[in-house]
Parts: C-alpha cells; structure tokens; sequence
C-alpha cells in the first residue's frame, strides 16, 4: 500500500453523500463550521464560494469542484450582494430528503458530502491543506467527472446498496482531488504529502512505510533515494518539514497508536515489531510524540478519553 492510501486508512476515513442544492435567480446561502472535510461539485451553473479567514471569494463554474479542508463557515452565493440566509432555514424545503430547493431552482444545482476521520489524528492531513481547495475543469479530468455524475445519478435514483456507492465515489473524489491539488502544488510547499510528490523522496517514505521494523540508519534511508547521506538529510528536511528519522518515529508512533487501539498485542509486541529492541525505548518514543506512555495510550482509548494528537508536520 502506498504511503497516502497508509495515511487514509488510519484515519478511518467515512465518506458521506449528503445532498444536492437546487436554486434559482439571485441567492446566497450561509453553512456553518464543521468536522472533517466538505465536498461540492457544481453540475450547473456557477457560484461563488467566501471561506471565513480566506479573503479572496473564489468563483466556481459547471465542472468544477471543491474541498474545505478547515471546518471553517462558508457561503455559497450565485451575487455576493445578496443577503445571505441560512442553510438550515431551507432544510424543510428539501425535495426526497436529498435536494434542497431554493427559490424553485433550475438554474443552479450542485451536489455536496463530508468526510469525518479518526479522533486525535485527523490533523495529519487537515494541516498539510489549505482552507479551501479548487479544482477547475480540465480536459484531462475523466475520472473526477466519472465520479460526480455517478453520484449525481446515485443522488436522483434510489437503488439497494446506495449509500455504499455513495460512499466510495466520494472516497474517489478526495483521492482525485489530493491527486491533482499535489499536481499542482508549488514545489517549495512542505509537508509529507507534497514530498510524495518528489520521485526520490517518496522512494524513501515507500521503503519506510513498508518496512517501518526495520533497523533504519541515514544511510540506508539514502540508499533508498539514491542520493548521499548528506545531501538526502538535507533535501528530506527541506520537503518533509522533519529530519529522516524524526518521520520515521512519528510515523511508527501511529501505526503504534493503531495497534494499541485495535489489536490485543501487548507493548512489548509492538515495540518489538516497530523496531525497538526494549519496552523501555518503544515507551520513550511513543512519549516523546504521544506525551503519553503506550499503557496510558490504550487504557485510554478503551475508555474513549484520549485526545492524544500525531502528526506528521513539522512542530
């Protein structure tokens, strides 16, 4: 498994389908703050989309998409004049509990989703993207397009297995999207996910997330890259935003956290599997990033109190 697909399944992505908005003539509609990541696909028309803390509106045409990744309000608004109402006033106008109407539509319509991710990690991918994220249309986009029309389809025609589908197409479309917000990054952005980005740097992250056991020095993560040990330390640092080895900790750290959440193996097992010859090393670690021992860990994940954080970012 390749490390962004590592990093979405432990934070336990759930994808959901949440509706289309339908209006008409001059509107602006006002959302509250939320969890997780918001989605919107316009299928018709166009809208402008004001992010609070972003201070440039950002216009969104048919074909077009975007992410807020902040959990910040936001307005949608066909004229950024209008007044704008909220969303949850037009609630009892939906149209077979998945569209909402306003007045009367046709010349708008868009369609909408959320991804919630796991407590205490979702922080790993929610820092290394911005408030709000566009994805314009291009002709090179098929898969993108593939997925909203389906989900517009799934949207508008109930079938048996519906919200599975509904849920892997919006699964698609966050991966289509990171895919292409990557793509068009500049190479001066920092952070684990604008490193998969770099051939050699992600030769590096691969080896790492695949064998994360391993007994790892410098110059066997630079053998990976095909690069000196120096002039790989520094170019790791310079991408990542984190030394070789401090990655590799945090990223051992939460496939700890993981096991210690879900599984019966004990600390020692863990430890020994992650590449810590001692409990008392693994523990060292795991405090050192987690501010909490792996015991403490587990007994409070069981008891759903912990709000222990990692990330992969510099700190």
């Amino acid at each position: 498994m390749d490390p962004l697909s590592e990093v979405l399944s432990l934070l336990k992505l759930r994808s959901y389908l949440s509706g289309g908005f339908d209006a008409n003539g001059d509107w602006a509609v006002q959302f509250g703050a939320h969890d997780g990541i918001k989605f919107h696909a316009v299928l018709h028309g166009r809208c402008w989309v004001l992010v609070e803390g972003v201070p440039d509106p950002v216009k969104v045409s048919e074909g077009e998409c975007f992410l807020l990744a902040a959990g910040k309000p936001f307005r949608l608004a066909s004229n950024l004049a209008v007044e704008p109402v909220d969303v949850r006033t037009l609630l009892p106008q939906v149209h077979d509990g998945r569209v909402v109407t306003y007045n009367g539509g046709g010349e708008f319509l868009s369609i909408g989703g959320y991804f919630t991710l796991a407590d205490g990690q979702a922080d790993l991918l929610l820092s290394m993207l911005p408030p709000l994220v566009h994805v314009r249309e291009e002709p090179n986009r098929a898969t993108l397009r593939w997925c909203v029309e389906r989900m517009r389809q799934e949207l508008s025609d109930v079938q048996p297995g519906e919200f599975i589908v509904a849920q892997q197409l919006a699964t698609l479309v966050l991966v289509e999207v990171l895919r292409l917000h990557l793509s068009n990054e500049r190479r001066e952005s920092v952070g684990w996910l604008f490193a998969l980005s770099d051939k050699r740097m992600r030769a590096a992250i691969d080896a790492m997330h695949a064998s994360p056991g391993r007994r790892w020095t410098l110059q066997t993560m630079a053998e990976q890259a095909a690069m000196s040990r120096t002039t790989f330390a520094l170019r790791f640092k310079e991408t990542v935003g984190l030394s070789p080895m401090e990655y590799l900790t945090r990223w051992r750290m939460m496939l700890a956290a993981e096991r210690l959440t879900h599984s019966r193996d004990s600390v020692s097992e863990i430890g020994l599997a992650l590449g810590y010859e001692s409990d008392k090393s693994f523990s060292t670690a795991f405090k050192r990033v987690m501010n909490c021992s792996p015991r403490q860990y587990s007994r409070q994940q069981k008891a759903g109190t912990s709000d222990a954080n990692v990330a992969l970012r510099p700190q």
